[in-house]
């Protein structure tokens, strides 16, 4: 039987493959009295907690037939997101299709640039909206403070084509390309993505 992990899959859980999310608010909400305080979030039955990081429970290496994530490696650091991609990598099976999808820097950069250029003073503040790489407030109340010390709503780490395709080669990935929407030769890949993440991001296609 084949098997098909998402990881990173949010409220996304479509069927036909097994979808993990490591959402520092779906664990706040499971402790008691700091879950109450906590807004809800309906995440689908289908959502089991793993996490890439440290190992997806169930998950055996060179189990898996493919392997998605979209905008999910930027909120890791640098260190995490390297174990992320050789846990991705393990748990391939030979042959196996790793697809991800990450925001864009260059294209960032690129229109801070112009906007520089143009002579725009908030191009700097847009920036840093855009990356999410900066932070407008401080959180105040309690219930603010314990979202922000749990939460991964940032970005840690900013990826462009050249360095993204740098880091799957090191971990073993072959045959690595920039892709497009529900362009894989594997169609089942057809049924988790969604085409609006593919907007200002960079996309990737590796096999193991």
């Amino acid at each position: 039987m084949n098997l098909y992990i998402q990881y990173g899959c949010g409220l996304s859980a479509p069927a036909g493959w097994k979808n993990y999310d490591a959402s520092p608010t779906l664990r706040l909400q499971r402790l008691p009295l700091i879950g109450k305080l906590i807004q809800k979030v309906d995440f689908p039955s289908a959502v089991l907690y793993g996490d890439i990081i440290s190992g997806l429970p169930g998950i055996s290496e060179e189990s898996c037939d493919g392997v998605f994530c979209s905008h999910v490696l930027e909120h890791l650091s640098l260190e995490d997101f390297r174990r992320a991609l050789h846990n991705t990598f393990t748990i391939l099976k030979q042959g196996g299709i790793f697809r991800c999808i990450l925001p864009d820097l260059e294209a960032n950069i690129n229109a801070y640039n112009a906007e520089k250029a143009a002579g725009d003073p908030d191009a700097s503040l847009r920036f840093l909206d855009a990356t999410l790489l900066g932070i407008r407030n401080r959180p105040s109340g309690f219930k603010e403070k314990i979202i922000s010390l749990f939460g991964n709503s940032h970005h840690l780490w900013m990826w462009d084509k050249y360095s993204l395709q740098k880091e799957l080669k090191a971990v073993g990935f072959s045959n690595i390309r920039l892709c497009k929407f529900n362009d894989s030769t594997d169609k089942h890949f057809t049924i988790v993505e969604e085409e609006s993440r593919y907007y200002n991001a960079i996309a990737f296609e590796a096999i193991r």
